[in-house]
C-alpha cells in the first residue's frame, strides 16, 4: 500500500505519462520526411517506408550499443545511415535531425496532465526522470520541475537503480522518501521499486502487471494519482 506520509518529493516521467508519444513521434517523421522530400528524395521513400525504417533503425541500435540510453544519438546515426544506404550527402543529417527535433517537442499534453503538475508541484518537489529526449521549457512545461535526470545526459537508462537515486539526490530527500510515477510497468515501477522507491503506476491500458512485487498502487490516469495523494 502507498505510504502518503513518506512522500517528500515526486519523481515523473515523461512520455506516455504526461502526453502520448507515438503520435508525437509519428507527425515528428512525417516533417523529417517532409524536409528531406527535396534535398533527399531517395531517403525520404526509404524512411516513409515503416518496415524499411525499421530494419535501419535495428541496424543503428545493434551497431551502437554506447548510444543505447541516447535516443537523440540514436535518431541522428539512424538518419545519418539512412542517407547512406539511399546514396544521398550525409552532410545534411544534422538539419534533418533538427526538422524531427523541432517537431518531436510539439506534444500534446493529456487532458489532466497540466492540472496534475499544478497539484504535485504545490505539494512537493519535483523531478522529470526520463530515458526520452523531451525537452521541458520548448513543451512549456518546465516550471513545474525542480530538476531534470535525462538518461542522455546521465549516461544511463531507466530501470537501473543509478539513475533513480540521482534524481533523489537532485532532489535533496533519500530514494525511501521518493515517489515515482510513470506508465512503463519495467522501466518505471519495477525499475524504482528496485531502487527502494514508492511507485505509482500509471496503467490506462489496463495491462497485467508482468513482475513479482507489485507498485505500491496503480491508477488508470493522473486524475486518479492525485486523487491519491490527496
Amino acid at each position: 500500500m502507498l505510504d502518503t506520509q513518506r512522500i517528500r518529493a515526486v519523481t515523473l516521467d515523461l512520455d506516455d505519462t504526461l502526453w502520448p508519444i507515438w503520435p508525437t513521434i509519428a507527425r515528428a517523421q512525417a516533417v523529417l520526411c517532409a524536409w528531406l522530400q527535396d534535398r533527399a528524395p531517395a531517403t525520404a521513400a526509404l524512411l516513409a517506408d515503416p518496415e524499411a525504417a525499421a530494419v535501419l533503425r535495428s541496424q543503428v541500435v545493434q551497431a551502437h550499443p554506447q548510444l543505447s540510453h541516447d535516443l537523440s544519438a540514436l535518431r541522428r546515426e539512424s538518419i545519418r545511415a539512412a542517407l547512406r544506404q539511399a546514396g544521398d550527402d550525409t552532410g545534411l543529417t544534422d538539419g534533418a535531425f533538427d526538422a524531427f527535433f523541432a517537431e518531436r517537442q510539439r506534444v500534446e499534453l493529456y487532458d489532466d496532465a497540466i492540472a496534475a503538475l499544478e497539484f504535485l508541484a504545490v505539494r512537493y518537489p519535483i523531478a522529470a526522470l526520463s530515458n526520452g529526449n523531451a525537452n521541458l521549457d520548448l513543451i512549456g512545461i518546465g516550471a513545474y520541475f525542480q530538476a531534470r535526470i535525462s538518461a542522455r545526459e546521465f549516461g544511463i537508462a531507466k530501470p537501473d537503480p543509478r539513475i533513480f537515486h540521482a534524481a533523489a539526490e537532485a532532489l535533496g530527500v533519500p530514494a525511501g522518501s521518493v515517489l515515482h510515477v510513470g506508465d512503463d510497468a519495467t522501466l518505471d515501477a519495477h525499475g524504482a521499486l528496485g531502487a527502494g522507491m514508492q511507485a505509482v503506476w500509471i496503467n490506462r491500458a489496463e495491462a497485467a502487471w508482468p513482475h513479482d512485487g507489485e507498485p505500491h498502487a496503480t491508477v488508470p490516469d493522473l486524475t486518479e494519482l492525485c486523487r491519491l495523494l490527496a
